[in-house]
């Protein structure tokens, strides 16, 4: 092969680096946010295209997060991009933590369903023998209902985010055109 390496990279060091990358955890992240900045539209419409990915991530529906956020995007005219880029807010880390808030203020906001709260073993024999309609009433409907103020506020948090850092990092390159135009004549 003409890109093997001579040396073949042992299994605890491949290892090691997906536990701590060499170039840093950040690297990803600072890649992700440099994509969405540079998509040629409006800093309002990169923005709405940021809040409906982010939206759509905070919610439970798992494989169908870039569907909806493009639907979402396209429907209030953000970029469809972003939307998509931005659903990377769901992902194995954060997902826990998003169904796990999401169920609390479902139950904060429905009441104790049932009397006495469901426990994790109780869910997984629930859903080995695929009883959706015993899952419905304990777990499914306060995780829906607790989604809704969960992506209604991380949609309100990233729009003026992102709005903000689309309008600074366009206006940054505007004037670096302005600087390289001046110098060149």
């Amino acid at each position: 092969m003409l890109f093997r390496r001579r040396k073949p990279v042992p299994l605890a060091e491949r290892l090691r680096a997906v536990i701590s990358p060499r170039k840093g955890r950040g690297r990803g992240l600072r890649y992700i946010a440099l994509r969405i900045l540079r998509l040629k539209s409006s800093p309002h419409s990169i923005a709405v295209g940021v809040a409906a990915g982010a939206a759509s991530s905070f919610t439970p529906f798992f494989g169908l997060h870039i569907v909806m956020a493009v639907i979402l995007a396209s429907a209030f005219s953000g970029n469809v991009l972003a939307a998509a880029i931005s659903t990377v807010l769901a992902n194995p880390i954060t997902i826990p933590v998003i169904l796990t808030v999401s169920y609390e203020i479902g139950t904060a906001l429905l009441g104790p369903v049932g009397g006495a709260a469901v426990t994790a073993a109780e869910i997984g024999r629930m859903i080995e023998h695929m009883n959706l309609a015993e899952l419905w009433g304990p777990v499914l409907k306060p995780l829906l209902v607790g989604s809704i103020p969960l992506a209604l506020a991380g949609a309100l948090i990233f729009y003026p985010l992102a709005f903000r850092a689309a309008w600074h990092f366009q206006k940054q390159r505007r004037h670096q055109r302005v600087q390289r135009v001046g110098h060149s004549s």
